[in-house]
């Protein structure tokens, strides 16, 4: 188990309050009049606003995931860890997969607290039970639709607070040894104050993660290096040494939210940032009269919207709790640094997500935040375990030594453009080449990164 820096902190005490995780997933309404999936990748959305949106197969080509006949996540399962839950999860993954013509998962399990889920309380705003729902429907349609082969368990914890999702993760770590479990949610390190009780029992169910051959992931955070405080502070889980912690990126060229126009001739290839596409296809006020076909990616910079600010700067600090781990010796790093890798986390530029329990219809939503990222990296390490032929467990050790190898170029997006220094606060980190605290090691290439990634894990050479 790693070490705790407890600059500050009192020890550990049974008086401790327990802290309760905060929710707010960037997301807008798309206008229900638009023809899905026809539309992408532009939408317009309830307000008229024009923004770029994708669905699975534009994020699938511009991460060039493997034919789903090659891999799909077959004989694995990931877990999804949300408080709360949501009411219509179900004929919400159902509504999103025959949109997209995404067969259902093997299986899906909602694993409730032993005493019941909770009961749906929209009024609930000081646990965010709105938010959670958004939060569910993007992790779980996202996880399933780039491993549609891979069993889905969502992990409802009875309420936000780190007790009960420790106690959510620690029945679900014992249940699903093997396994891939993702949580979109976090804390700034600069809130724990002197509680650290939740933090060692957050601990040792990551140790015992390890010990089960179970991958641990976390999202970096939506609110900038300093979570929107005066100093820089990481986000946790994803500042625990034992967790992959997934930052976020925007399309690059990033053009302005709501100027979005689209006219691609035939057998040409036209870009949308992120994704790549070719035509015919056109767009008249936001709607498209023929769909685009996704050929590949585009190109990326760190995630920094300031349309949208606050909460839409991706996280990336360094750790007051955690020392440098042995993995990240050799960066010149003072403790344990967010994040990890990155994944497209863009608003404009964000995915699109089937949800019934906001407004009580069902609606589609254009979803961003590095939470879109954590979900969706759980489905890449599912299908590196179908490779693999079995769990890879705790991963980090082989990324940094994979990303320290001559496969860097081919198997990453090195993010060498942009910082996230959220508007309005005072501190913030530039990418560059190789790792970096605004981008990690980059975004993947995923059909090149899984054989990589697997070696890397199960032999003493890297590429």
């Amino acid at each position: 188990m790693t070490g705790l820096l407890l600059f500050g902190l009192v020890e550990i005490s049974a008086a401790q309050s327990d802290f309760i995780y905060p929710i707010r997933v960037p997301h807008v309404q798309v206008d229900p009049s638009m023809n899905l999936p026809d539309g992408m990748p532009y939408c317009r959305t309830g307000s008229g606003l024009r923004l770029i949106c994708y669905g699975p197969s534009f994020v699938r080509k511009a991460y060039n995931f493997p034919a789903t006949s090659t891999l799909d996540g077959t004989g694995q399962t990931i877990l999804i860890v949300d408080a709360f839950g949501s009411p219509t999860i179900e004929k919400d993954l159902a509504l999103f997969d025959g949109v997209f013509g995404i067969p259902a998962p093997p299986s899906f399990t909602i694993l409730c607290p032993e005493d019941g889920c909770p009961v749906y309380d929209p009024n609930d705003t000081h646990h965010g039970e709105v938010g959670w729902t958004v939060e569910t429907s993007l992790d779980v349609e996202y996880a399933h639709a780039m491993a549609p082969g891979a069993n889905i368990v969502l992990v409802v914890a009875s309420t936000s607070s780190g007790n009960a999702i420790n106690s959510a993760e620690a029945r679900a770590i014992k249940l699903y040894p093997g396994s891939i479990m993702s949580q979109s949610f976090g804390i700034p390190e600069i809130l724990v104050h002197g509680n650290n009780a939740q933090l060692m029992q957050a601990e040792k169910n990551y140790a015992a993660a390890a010990q089960a051959g179970i991958t641990v992931l976390a999202s970096a955070g939506d609110n900038g290096a300093t979570n929107g405080f005066g100093s820089a502070n990481a986000l946790f889980p994803a500042s625990d040494p034992l967790v992959l912690a997934v930052g976020g990126t925007e399309g690059k060229p990033y053009t302005n939210p709501g100027t979005a126009t689209l006219s691609c001739p035939a057998s040409t290839t036209c870009s949308a940032g992120l994704a790549t596409f070719t035509g015919p296809c056109s767009s008249v006020n936001g709607f498209l009269t023929s769909p685009c076909t996704p050929v590949g990616y585009g190109g990326e910079q760190v995630w920094n919207e300031p349309f949208f600010a606050p909460g839409a700067t991706t996280g990336g600090a360094p750790s007051l709790f955690f020392p440098v781990p042995a993995y990240q010796d050799g960066l010149g790093l003072s403790s344990r640094t967010t994040p990890d890798v990155s994944y497209n986390g863009a608003i404009h530029g964000g995915v699109l997500v089937a949800n019934s329990s906001v407004l009580g219809v069902p609606v589609f939503f254009i979803v961003g935040g590095t939470s879109a990222g954590s979900p969706q990296w759980a489905a890449i390490i599912a299908l590196a375990n179908q490779a693999a032929g079995g769990p890879l467990g705790f991963l980090n050790t082989a990324i940094y030594k994979l990303a320290q190898s001559s496969a860097y170029a081919t198997d990453f997006h090195d993010i060498t453009v942009g910082n996230n220094q959220m508007p309005g606060t005072p501190v913030g980190f530039n990418a560059g080449t190789g790792w970096d605290d605004a981008s990690g090691w980059g975004t993947p290439n995923v059909a090149n990164l899984i054989p990589d990634l697997v070696k890397c894990a199960t032999t003493s050479t890297c590429p």
